[in-house]
């Protein structure tokens, strides 16, 4: 731990630690009549669930003493498998405001993969919507940890009967508890919720993050050079809440005291354009594939918006014509977000300079499709191969890195080692920095592919490639796609005498990998350029076939 020279003479303020629980104690008493509206996931029951922040704290503070009473001590990881709603949202307070670690799953991934997280982080209980149920029945046998499985409902949608033998009701355990529960102090720097990252090949990674880092996120979060989220938006965080905890809104936008409105699972056009007008969302938060289903829901229909008027995009860069068909068709605000599951996730997020007012509108837009200005919290810097720093002059490119109080100093349980540089944390991206501090990714220096705002790890589905009998070789890269940004496209290298077809080889696939990981194509070749170490040149590879045409598109 870094030892600093004792101050001559100290500051006289108050002491308090900086928790989670403190968001939602804040909220609740001096924005208690801020509303959540969450659409459920209960086909039955009425479409919207509403109620207030100090409803939602009371919950929140049964759900911890219901935890404590299971016998959940500090630092135990409780999972999540749920949708964006209001009993997630408690869960995000009554999980870690007890001393607990909140652990959100992504369910897209595959159930193998998701069994996998689960035992690494040792779940103590696992959490899940009605929605996935059969994912729970599928793999609750193989997670020994867990000691009960909570349905998110309440007992009238209880299945009547289920392979999961510990299943428990949530509205159940909610109404177990009578309320006296007092949320207790403990060091900021206890570990406050644990999300794993798809970005690195082999097995997910988690990033713990403490409390004091989330406080510290969701505080900068809102500020005016990053999301601008106040007491008078109207928050729709589209981003799911098991994607990097949804960007931070569920903490900035309660200690912003804004209006929140949850989608559920209906993030289609129709169903988005619909909440969005009658609930009047003034802000909201996504990956560009979400958007293009709205933008073009509201184009067909000839419909405009009436208060959406600022979206934050990341997950992907935003194609150009998106942004301009947002603002100029819309007049909605872009702006660029980037940042990673190691930081919590925000690094920059685009906007533009005083100096930049008076400039046409297409320099704007240059300036505006750059993944944008560092965040207060956040240093960084670009260095070439042997680590040297090179100059802020918008050309020169490099390995980005970045350090700063919510950014991973190491992965949950230590896996991967040592992952900084000199007190510097790797991304893996490759980008430029202007002179004004804006940055700009060029490249990634790890071979993921990014779609839809979900990584795929390539090295992956080379290696089941490489299981089939007839495949030698085979090399996946990411591929342009209009909509999902990048797609897999699969390169192989038959066996000597050896046949398999494209859906032959697809085939294979079913099974093994989440479906949004199922490469789009398949090309056979003679060889794949290999380089000097003996791996293969995916650089080529992604030049060669940069402009290959995938199947549908």
């Amino acid at each position: 731990m870094q030892t600093y020279p004792q101050s001559p003479v100290m500051g006289q303020m108050m002491s308090q630690p900086l928790s989670v629980s403190s968001i939602i104690r804040f909220a609740a008493r001096h924005y208690g009549s801020s509303e959540i509206v969450s659409r459920r996931i209960e086909p039955d029951l009425p479409a919207l669930h509403r109620y207030t922040y100090r409803d939602c704290e009371a919950r929140a503070r049964r759900l911890a003493q219901a935890l404590q009473d299971r016998g959940v001590a500090m630092g135990e990881r409780v999972g999540t498998l749920a949708w964006n709603g209001y009993r997630h949202l408690e869960l995000y307070y009554g999980v870690s405001g007890s001393g607990a670690v909140l652990h959100t799953i992504n369910p897209r991934l595959h159930p193998e993969q998701i069994a996998y997280i689960v035992n690494h982080a040792e779940d103590q209980y696992l959490f899940f919507d009605l929605t996935f149920l059969p994912l729970v029945e599928g793999i609750a046998a193989h997670c020994p940890t867990v000691k009960g499985f909570v349905l998110m409902s309440d007992r009238a949608h209880m299945p009547a009967t289920t392979r999961i033998a510990n299943l428990l009701c949530y509205e159940e355990l909610i109404e177990a508890a009578d309320g006296a529960y007092t949320w207790p102090d403990f060091d900021e720097n206890a570990a406050a919720s644990l999300c794993y990252t798809s970005g690195t090949t082999g097995n997910p990674k988690g990033a713990l993050y403490s409390h004091r880092s989330t406080v510290l996120h969701a505080y900068a979060s809102a500020m005016p050079n990053v999301l601008n989220v106040s007491a008078i938006d109207t928050v729709l965080p589209v981003v799911p809440m098991f994607h990097v905890n949804a960007w931070g809104l569920p903490y900035s936008g309660l200690l912003s005291g804004a209006k929140i409105v949850f989608p559920g699972a209906a993030l289609d056009g129709k169903s988005l354009y619909e909440l969005f007008e009658e609930e009047g969302v003034t802000f909201s938060a996504g990956v560009p594939t979400v958007w293009l289903g709205l933008i073009n829901y509201a184009l067909q229909n000839g419909l405009q918006f009436s208060t959406f008027r600022r979206t934050v995009i990341g997950g992907s860069a935003c194609p150009p014509a998106m942004m301009d068909t947002l603002i100029d068709k819309f007049d909605v605000q872009v702006i660029h977000g980037w940042g990673m599951t190691e930081m919590s996730p925000l690094g920059t997020t685009g906007g533009l300079l005083a100096k930049h007012r008076n400039l046409p509108r297409e320099e704007q837009r240059k300036i505006l499709q750059k993944q944008g200005h560092a965040i207060y919290g956040v240093d960084m810097k670009i260095v070439d191969d042997d680590g040297v720093e090179l100059p802020w002059d918008g050309h020169s490119f490099g390995h980005l890195l970045v350090k700063g109080p919510w950014i991973v100093a190491s992965y949950f349980r230590d896996e991967g080692g040592d992952v900084l540089q000199d007190g510097w944390f790797p991304t893996g991206d490759v980008a430029t920095i202007d002179p004004d501090g804006f940055m700009q990714i060029t490249d990634r220096s790890k071979d993921v592919i990014k779609s839809g705002g979900e990584w795929i790890g390539s090295i992956d589905l080379e290696n089941i490639a490489v299981s089939h009998p007839a495949v030698l070789q085979a090399a996946c890269i990411g591929v342009a796609h209009p909509k999902w940004d990048e797609r897999p496209l699969l390169l192989v290298v038959r066996r000597p005498g050896a046949e398999v077809t494209r859906e032959e080889l697809l085939g294979f696939f079913e099974g093994k990998i989440a479906k949004f990981w199922m490469p789009d194509d398949v090309v056979f070749v003679d060889s794949l350029p290999i380089g000097g170490t003996g791996k293969i040149q995916k650089n080529k590879l992604r030049e060669q076939y940069r402009a290959h045409r995938l199947p549908g598109v």
